[in-house]
């Protein structure tokens, strides 16, 4: 499956926050990755290039692929509501998301591992696909014999209480349940998901 391998640390330097968890060279260097550090006057940005960095963003964010996040657009801006919390839930409805959120993974690329590797069921079936949307009731757990996992058993022993009110989790199965789609006030990445309904609006 692809997905971005390239350099974290310059990812979040160039947006300047934690896109892919903690990380300490963005503390270090709380500026744009470039030769030239800070000294650089950098000119004012128009206004398509910070729609498009916010977009960006995003997908770094939620490690979507260009071509599944123009579905996902789609997707949002065909049901009913406002088109960019539409999206944000959508993103949030992914499984490898929704495995992060429960703590069972540490980051997004993790849970997009454990799932890819077959680790994790929904409503009892194994799902393998990253991008899999839940719907409301949807069970989402380790698998049996994936419980024992060191890298499932670390991240679920320091997984802080459920803080998340559209997820609900049982520590003794390892299991979870998408109660529903999060409001976007619940939702607490830093996004500003009107400039993507913007740039897509050209």
């Amino acid at each position: 499956m692809a997905r971005y391998t390239g350099p974290k640390s310059k990812i979040a330097r160039r947006f300047r926050e934690p896109i892919f968890g903690p990380d300490k060279a963005l503390e270090k260097k709380n500026y744009p990755p470039g030769m030239h550090g800070v000294s650089k006057r950098r000119g004012k940005q128009s206004e398509y290039a910070v729609q498009l960095m916010e977009k960006q963003k995003v997908k770094y964010t939620y490690g979507v692929l260009e071509r599944q996040f123009e579905n996902l657009f789609h997707k949002a801006s065909s049901k009913q509501g406002i088109t960019g919390e539409n999206l944000l839930k959508l993103l949030e409805a992914r499984l490898d998301n929704t495995v992060y959120r429960l703590g069972i993974a540490p980051t997004r690329s993790g849970a997009r591992q454990l799932v890819s590797h077959k680790h994790i069921t929904v409503n009892g079936e194994t799902v393998n696909i990253p991008s899999y949307s839940l719907r409301a009731g949807d069970v989402i757990a380790v698998r049996e014999r994936s419980k024992s996992l060191e890298a499932v058993t670390t991240s679920v022993a320091g997984r802080k209480i459920n803080k998340h009110s559209w997820l609900e989790w049982d520590a003794s199965s390892l299991s979870g349940k998408f109660l529903n789609y999060p409001n976007r006030d619940e939702i607490p990445e830093n996004i500003k998901e009107n400039l993507i309904v913007e740039l897509y609006s050209k």
